[in-house]
């Protein structure tokens, strides 16, 4: 530690909470640049708890709260369940199923502690009959492409056979290493200062707990949303949502938010229902044997009678519930791709951040909510920026990305830039 102090290295130490309480003033003492606490989710409210105390206790140092239990992100042809604790593999479809972690950063989000998610993940180890193989750049480049479109941090972790080589600079391992530092070097520079993440779709859940399969499939399905617990739902919050989804059960105060949020025009879905809500006072529809409908001023609650049982249709049920004139992004020829759409100050779209986990080029079609006069892309293969003739039509733009590689930022702006193009926005 001190010899990658001298070399001009910021060190920080990975820990349990416990040991972070006493070894601190050490950290202070050495010039430790800062500690990194190691907490899974049902240690969350211990390690938040002890970062609060730390921090104020050592300002000079940086405290971070890191989430161990990311997954692997890549494409895989089959979708692990759980029900009733048990793990069920689906048979492989047509459409091939995504690991990410978009819904375990949104879960760190929603816990509203004012630190940016930080995860790291282990690689999977081959299952029986498979060889083993060698990570390479691109699964690399991809996991670090993902953390950064998601705005969160990652520890990445390297294979042991990568760590020598580099130490004793061979030559292909350096090579290898520079192109995943050429998509760090890409997210360390964000397109625009103050971004927020745009949502179609709240999610209100007792637990923060990212495994949630109907979260994953949502994110697969390329619809936007943010995730809040029970406890701290502000209405306000709630700005630009179409749908609520309620995963957690409702007392009296969450009861009267939720028809407070459907009056005002909102899709409230609460899922697993069983009790006494102010929206029952309404005339109820029964739309199948599991699900009831409450008209509620200009918005409705649907009760849905029963867990979710099937992420997929359940996340293609949330999407015709958006409605296609409310959906603030759809992409064609995009299987394999995660969008992730951001905007400044609650406004309107600015960025579109853009994963492909097939790792081979595809030719993506996007359509946007909002009438955008200029569309430009900036890649980590080529830098910024290209410039795409945009398509308007009744509210929404329309655009091609022609090559997306492993990742891409879109660029909205409702003005065609001078000058030269170059650099960020």
């Amino acid at each position: 530690m001190q010899a990658a102090r001298k070399q001009g290295y910021r060190v920080y130490v990975q820990m349990s909470p416990q040991q972070a309480t006493a070894l601190a003033t050490k950290a202070e003492s050495e010039g430790w640049a800062g500690i990194i606490l190691n907490a899974r989710q049902s240690e969350r409210a211990q390690a938040l708890n002890a970062f609060a105390s730390l921090r104020s206790a050592h300002p000079k140092l940086r405290f971070f709260v890191l989430d161990p239990d990311g997954k692997q992100p890549e494409m895989r042809g089959s979708l692990v369940i759980k029900r009733d604790a048990v793990l069920e593999v689906s048979s492989p479809t047509a459409q091939p199923w995504i690991d990410s972690n978009l819904a375990l950063v949104r879960v760190e989000q929603g816990a509203d502690n004012g630190q940016v998610p930080m995860y790291s993940f282990s690689w999977n180890s081959p299952t029986a009959g498979q060889l083993a193989r060698t990570n390479t750049a691109a699964d690399y480049s991809l996991a670090v492409a993902e953390a950064g479109a998601f705005h969160a941090d990652l520890i990445l972790e390297l294979d042991a056979g990568l760590q020598k080589a580099l130490s004793q600079r061979d030559r292909q391992a350096w090579t290898l290493w520079k192109q995943v530092r050429s998509y760090a070097e890409f997210y360390s520079h964000p397109a625009q200062e103050g971004l927020q993440a745009a949502a179609d779709v709240a999610v209100v859940v007792d637990d923060l707990d990212p495994s949630d399969e109907a979260m994953n499939l949502m994110a697969r399905h390329n619809i936007p949303f943010e995730v809040s617990s029970a406890t701290n739902l502000q209405s306000e919050d709630m700005e630009g949502v179409d749908v609520v989804v309620v995963f957690a059960k409702p007392d009296k105060k969450l009861a009267f938010q939720l028809e407070h949020l459907a009056s005002q025009g909102k899709t409230v879905v609460v899922v697993d229902a069983h009790g006494s809500y102010p929206w029952q006072s309404q005339g109820a529809v029964q739309l199948n044997e599991h699900a009831v409908s409450y008209a509620v001023g200009s918005g409705k609650v649907l009760e849905l009678s029963e867990p979710v049982s099937d992420p997929e249709t359940f996340a293609q049920d949330i999407r015709r519930l958006i409605g296609n004139r409310n959906a603030l992004l759809s992409l064609w020829n995009g299987l394999t791709t995660i969008a992730v759409p951001y905007r400044q100050n609650h406004g309107g779209l600015k960025v579109l951040e853009l994963i492909n986990y097939a790792q081979d080029p595809v030719r993506v079609q996007v359509k946007v909510k909002g009438s955008f006069a200029a569309i430009r892309y900036e890649s980590p293969e080529n830098g910024c920026c290209k410039s795409f003739a945009p398509a308007q039509h009744d509210g929404f733009t329309e655009f091609v990305i022609p090559d997306l590689a492993i990742a891409g930022r879109v660029l909205l702006e409702n003005q065609p830039e001078t000058g030269s193009g170059k650099g960020h926005p």
